[in-house]
């Protein structure tokens, strides 16, 4: 399968190195990195190991492939889907945090849009160099829900390159049950500069889990079937298994990043708004986190290869 994967930071990265083992991969990527992976391939260490050679590029305009998978920043899908726009593929994947992405990307393209959500852990050591930090699994499916034959076909181009991959009919309920785990965890972590595990002691585990909580109860509202206890159920499960990791979040705090607050603690706000709920823990990380991206000069705008 011919596949490009549109915005290779870490997690993006660490699928394309892996995908590249057994399909035809194109990197869109960053100046460094895209000079290194067209220098000497990328090289996958820690939970995965592998060295690759797949194509690798900065311009992301005009490519054609069988699927492309997007894995920039929720606050570049915009432009990334502009880009994506001006190829030619038969499907398009989302694997980003937040919500909203795969609504984004389909207002611009013609091709039918899936939607993924990731638990493997990457980060991206240096230019050609990803780390797997935790091996996890991919779930992929109709953005809508239900079944389809192109999700299927792409599940089991991902299981032959030795990801693990499950085909859902029920993505409306993961991506939202995903939201509530990012919300428990990523703004409190990059908040206090912790690993995911100190969401899971006091006091930090009262107000992830209070998060979590009215996150459940805005999926409701929007008609998603989502108690708190399968909420919180998920979101210490992720907090345990991943204890020693750095989220997202907090990796772009600590690199002086811009983050993806809005779709996540504020992507609740906004929807719990729109049903007359009170969401406060939520807004308040929200406003915290936008309150540290205000004050820092050091935050990028993006250029849809995060």
């Amino acid at each position: 399968m011919q596949i490009v994967v549109f915005g290779a930071g870490s997690l993006g990265s660490l699928l394309g190195a892996v995908l590249a083992r057994e399909h035809e991969v194109t990197l869109v990527a960053r100046e460094a990195h895209a000079d290194a992976v067209r220098a000497d391939g990328i090289r996958l260490e820690g939970e995965l190991e592998a060295v690759v050679h797949p194509r690798a590029t900065t311009d992301g305009a005009g490519l054609e492939a069988d699927l492309a998978v997007v894995a920039v920043k929720a606050f570049d899908t915009e432009s990334a889907a502009k880009t994506l726009a001006t190829g030619r593929f038969d499907a398009v994947l989302s694997v980003q945090n937040g919500m909203g992405n795969e609504a984004t990307l389909a207002e611009s393209l013609e091709a039918p849009v899936l939607s993924g959500t990731v638990t493997y852990g990457a980060i991206l050591r240096e230019p050609g160099f990803v780390e797997c930090t935790g091996v996890g699994e991919i779930t992929l499916g109709p953005r809508d829900g239900g079944r389809s034959s192109l999700a299927t076909a792409v599940g089991e181009a991902f299981e032959r390159a030795g990801l693990e991959t499950t085909v859902a009919e029920d993505m409306p309920v993961r991506r939202w049950r995903k939201l509530a785990v990012n919300a428990g965890i990523n703004p409190i972590t990059a908040l206090t500069a912790t690993e995911n595990g100190a969401v899971l002691e006091s006091p930090a585990n009262a107000v992830a889990r209070a998060a979590t909580r009215e996150t459940a109860r805005t999926a409701r509202a929007t008609g998603v079937s989502l108690s708190n206890r399968d909420a919180l159920e998920a979101m210490e499960s992720v907090a345990a298994e991943t204890r020693a990791n750095t989220s997202s979040m907090a990796q772009d705090v600590l690199a002086g990043r811009r983050t993806e607050i809005d779709s996540i603690s504020g992507y609740v706000v906004d929807r719990a708004a729109e049903h007359g709920l009170e969401v406060p823990t939520n807004r308040l990380l929200a406003d915290l986190v936008r309150t540290w991206e205000r004050e820092h000069a050091r935050i990028a705008l993006g250029d849809g290869r995060s």
